[in-house]
């Protein structure tokens, strides 16, 4: 499974947006981090942006929803056109339901788990799923240090969607950078997400490169 490189604009210069977007045409897919200020304590954007960086951007968006009550809101975000739609198990009361419904809203349905969530509850859903987001920090500000105790978390999704032959995508997300992606790839995952290892580099489409190297040569 070849590796995917999902820059995140969470660390991208909102003023000029368009053009932060640009800056990664040759990645994956494009991460929107969407944060309500309840679910976690930050506050970033909504479904009338994302429209608009859906309609900008030259590769799929992948949103990432840091969002409560994610069974009423998470149908939007598909609606307003992103390609990808993760909501939090710890926000939703119905994840099976809701991962039906944005794939019949024309997404794929990602389920994310925060770095203390138990993955075991939720492997009998990957028939239901596209993507399992095991969180590599704690949600809601980029720049963190990356976990190394959630690799463990990572390898059993991978190992659980192998053993049911579902093509389940494993991502990642926070602190992934050149230092530490060698890890999580190993570890099975194939989707990475990276804020300021991408937009902190002088060259955004080198570190891609670099990044989608490394993972590549460290997956099995």
């Amino acid at each position: 499974m070849h590796p995917l490189i999902a820059p995140s604009i969470l660390a991208a210069d909102y003023v000029n947006l368009e053009t932060e977007i640009r800056r990664v045409a040759n990645a994956d897919w494009l991460h929107v981090d969407v944060m309500d200020n309840h679910f976690v304590p930050n506050l970033t954007i909504g479904p009338p942006v994302v429209e608009r960086v859906v309609a900008v951007s030259p590769i799929p968006v992948d949103a990432h929803l840091m969002i409560t009550d994610a069974d009423r809101w998470a149908p939007g975000y598909a609606e307003a056109g992103a390609a990808s739609v993760t909501f939090h198990a710890e926000a939703a009361e119905n994840p099976r339901r809701l991962a039906r419904e944005l794939r019949r809203l024309g997404a794929r349905a990602g389920l994310a788990v925060k770095p203390d969530t138990d993955v075991e509850p939720y492997l009998e859903l990957l028939g239901d799923l596209d993507m399992v987001l095991v969180m590599t920090v704690e949600p809601g500000f980029g720049g963190q240090e990356f976990l190394d105790r959630v690799l463990p978390k990572v390898r059993r999704v991978r190992e659980a969607a192998s053993a049911s032959g579902l093509d389940v995508w494993v991502q990642v997300d926070g602190g992934v950078s050149a230092a530490t992606i060698e890890r999580a790839a190993d570890a099975g995952a194939n989707v990475f997400v990276a804020g300021t290892a991408v937009y902190g580099a002088e060259d955004a489409a080198a570190a891609v490169e670099e990044l989608r190297a490394l993972a590549a040569g460290a997956a099995h």
